[in-house]
């Protein structure tokens, strides 16, 4: 009896270690199936994009609306910043922008009293040649008067020749009773006269010499007339001004304008997007300086979780495949997630390839007897996440679902 219960007792504890060995075994490709489909890593942080807020323009701080850790919504004031001297600046540079206007309407004033400066010499220089046409036709007129007195005086000396020579011939004939003395009167007369005519005829010849000889100097003052309002025109066109000077200043005035009223709105900041407020640790009355960070806004609007897998399981990985992601804070709720993107460089480790610098590699000799894995940074993108449901920097656990098939090379 002892023997059988010995080999029934042996039997059972055989069958027993075969079941667990089994067990065992299935559990293990159970889990290295489900290791291998499904990837896990707990080497995964919880990232988001963020900026630093950085003035663009110095001054203190007047007024801090926010608080370190509290959320804002996108478009809410943040701080503000002395606004006076850029006030201050934007009424400098509009007075300047005021003057030069007040500039150029003067000047268009002054140009118009130019152009008309030139209009009036351009009318004295038509006046002018019109002078010295009516002169040339005084000239040609006193050239004939001259022609005509010439001529009238030829023929008085002609008549007085006449009448001389009549007187001469007749004269001996009164001895003689052939002519009367009346006859010889008469002819007296008619002698005296044509002398008298021919006196005349050269006063005539005098004046009409004389009016010639002025007719010529009215037209050489004509002349010089046109000559100096010619020149006077020339004067006053090139006394003309123009706006150039003052209008290509425009630009620069309002480039002035736009830069203060810039600087001026940029001493009010703004939240860009919805954000978390953190490392803020300053207060009201702190100097701001141009590009200096003054605190931190974390974009909540996306949030990432990135783990590092091992390079042997990133074949089983590909964008898109959706992905369960514990937060270490709440281990018991599954978020849900889908793979953005997978990382394709880490740095080299240099116990391996040595440093890789300028010249050749720094190798080093070195026997690994445990070859480690690389492993790589994957990111997943979380669904619809909550805004207060993350904390940058937070440890937690990826699991990849359903990602069978190798990511495309």
């Amino acid at each position: 009896m002892r023997i059988e219960f010995s080999s029934k007792k042996n039997r059972t504890g055989r069958i027993i270690s075969i079941a667990v060995i089994a067990y065992t075994v299935m559990i293990g490709c159970v889990a290295l199936h489900w290791t291998g489909s499904s990837p896990r890593t707990d080497d995964a942080e919880v990232f988001a994009n963020y900026i630093g807020i950085a003035p663009q323009v110095d001054g203190p701080i007047v007024k801090l609306y926010v608080k370190d850790n509290e959320f804002v919504k996108k478009g809410t004031l943040l701080l503000e910043i002395d606004q006076r001297p850029y006030q201050y600046a934007l009424e400098h540079a509009q007075s300047e922008e005021e003057a030069l206007e007040g500039q150029i309407i003067d000047e268009r004033r002054v140009i118009a009293a130019q152009t008309n400066g030139v209009a009036v010499s351009q009318a004295g220089a038509r006046n002018a040649e019109a002078n010295l046409k009516k002169t040339n036709a005084l000239i040609d007129q006193a050239k004939a008067a001259v022609g005509n007195s010439q001529a009238g005086l030829a023929r008085a000396e002609a008549d007085f020749v006449y009448a001389s020579s009549n007187l001469h011939r007749i004269e001996p004939l009164l001895s003689e009773k052939f002519v009367t003395v009346d006859q010889v009167e008469q002819a007296r007369t008619q002698v005296e006269m044509r002398r008298q005519a021919v006196e005349q005829a050269r006063s005539e010849v005098k004046l009409s010499e004389a009016s010639l000889q002025s007719a010529l100097a009215q037209f050489e003052q004509s002349k010089a007339d046109i000559d100096r309002s010619r020149e006077q025109v020339q004067q006053s066109m090139h006394s003309v001004t123009t706006l150039a000077p003052l209008t290509s200043q425009r630009p620069g005035k309002m480039s002035a304008i736009e830069t203060a009223q810039y600087n001026l709105n940029n001493c009010r900041i703004y939240a860009p997007f919805d954000a978390r407020v953190t490392n803020l640790t300053i207060s009201e009355g702190a100097y701001a300086h141009t590009g200096q960070q003054i605190f931190t806004l974390i974009d909540t609007r996306t949030w990432w979780v990135i783990g590092n897998y091992r390079e042997t399981q990133l074949r089983t990985l590909r964008p898109g495949a959706p992905a369960d992601v514990y937060l270490l804070s709440a281990p018991n709720r599954t978020l849900h997630g889908t793979v953005d993107s997978i990382g394709f460089g880490v740095t080299p480790d240099p116990d391996i390839i040595g440093k890789i610098g300028p010249g050749l590699p720094d190798l080093q000799r070195t026997l690994n007897w445990v070859h480690l894995a690389s492993r790589f940074p994957v990111r997943v993108r979380i669904d619809s996440p909550a805004t207060d449901e993350f904390r940058m920097g937070e440890s937690a656990v990826i699991v990849v679902r359903s990602s069978n098939h190798p990511i495309s090379r």
